[in-house]
């Protein structure tokens, strides 16, 4: 394939792939009878793995060691003649012997790397300085390394990538780690961007429901609940914002507590009816914007005879006078922490 084919084909610029060939040695290795070098399969295959890897935070020098270090089983000549047909993918190339996943690399932190700006027009998109089309490097502070590639997969909405981010941050760290140092910042400064430009709905929806199905793949790996009243976890009335109810619920189930989690603006008759069907150990209410907290919700929850604990969560209620029956769960390590005890005695 030609220059301009493989830049097409991976959305990148191709004075990317020259960059590449001439500091990395990233380049083609096939030659026709003129001039010009082509590229072949396992050099298409090298050229993702670099880009992987530039997704999960590496810097470029790093990344492109990394690629060249992978070992590539030998494609076979069909596999040869299908990369001038169909888009080219690391794992069609390497199924079956990927020795050295890009997870499992450690890269060096001596260098930002460029943002992977996706897109199918090779010539006017690829890895690029922050100012170029596609948006902007998000702004994470001090953030860690695992967040600046979580960062990336999203500005690019690979969703791929966002899935093995956030699948090896949550089976090392653990949920909250994950919540508080990886996702939450870039949520943040997703919003950030978007308050200041006005740009980024879609890049946070898809983050967003990339996240749901990530920790929902961990609860479902809890272990049996030890409460045999669950917990309710709802979002107030006209309260949009659930998605902090997520790595909530995945907590407690990892905990050991049954969770009944019931979504977005729930109507305040639906929060009776569930808590009268339920008679729940704890009610979790969140309220992310300060007009939807109405302490008048706890007036309508019906009186059951075994105690229901009360709890709120979320900026929304931070300026609010809470009745003392009710506590305010400050963050989701000591929130999950404050709600075992008190459902599981001996906890």
């Amino acid at each position: 394939m030609t220059v301009a084919a493989v830049a097409s084909r991976l959305g990148v610029a191709p004075a990317t792939l020259r960059t590449w060939d001439r500091r990395y040695g990233l380049g083609p290795s096939g030659h026709t009878s003129g001039r010009h070098r082509r590229y072949g399969s396992k050099d298409i295959a090298r050229l993702e793995l670099m880009q992987r890897a530039l997704l999960r935070g590496a810097s470029p020098a790093d990344a492109a060691r990394y690629a060249l270090s992978v070992p590539l089983p030998a494609a076979p000549e069909h596999v040869e003649r299908a990369a001038a047909t169909r888009p080219v993918g690391v794992e069609l190339l390497v199924s079956g012997g990927r020795t050295g996943a890009a997870e499992d690399y450690e890269f060096e932190d001596d260098e930002d790397p460029p943002l992977l700006i996706s897109g199918g027009d090779g010539g006017s998109l690829g890895i690029g300085p922050r100012g170029r089309q596609g948006g902007r490097g998000l702004k994470l502070p001090g953030a860690s390394r695992t967040a600046r590639g979580l960062s990336r997969a999203a500005l690019a909405m690979d969703a791929d990538a966002i899935q093995q981010v956030l699948a090896k941050a949550l089976a090392e760290d653990g949920v909250v780690p994950t919540w508080d140092e990886v996702i939450r910042p870039v949520l943040c400064a997703l919003a950030e961007r978007w308050e200041h430009a006005g740009v980024g709905v879609e890049i946070e929806r898809l983050l967003s429901e990339e996240i749901i199905v990530a920790l929902s793949r961990v609860m479902a790996l809890a272990p049996p609940p030890r409460n045999p009243r669950p917990v309710l976890l709802a979002c107030v009335p006209e309260e949009q914002h659930s998605l902090p109810l997520y790595p909530l619920s995945c907590s407690l189930a990892l905990s050991g507590v049954s969770v009944r989690r019931l979504g977005a603006s729930l109507p305040i008759d639906a929060l009776v009816a569930a808590a009268r069907r339920l008679a729940p150990a704890a009610v979790v209410l969140w309220a992310h914007l300060p007009r939807n907290a109405d302490p008048s919700v706890f007036e309508a929850l019906p009186k059951t005879r075994q105690r229901t604990r009360l709890f709120v969560g979320g900026p929304g209620w931070a300026a609010i006078d809470l009745p003392r029956h009710v506590q305010y769960l400050d963050d989701l390590g000591s929130g999950t922490e404050r709600i075992v005890r008190a459902v599981l005695p001996g906890a």
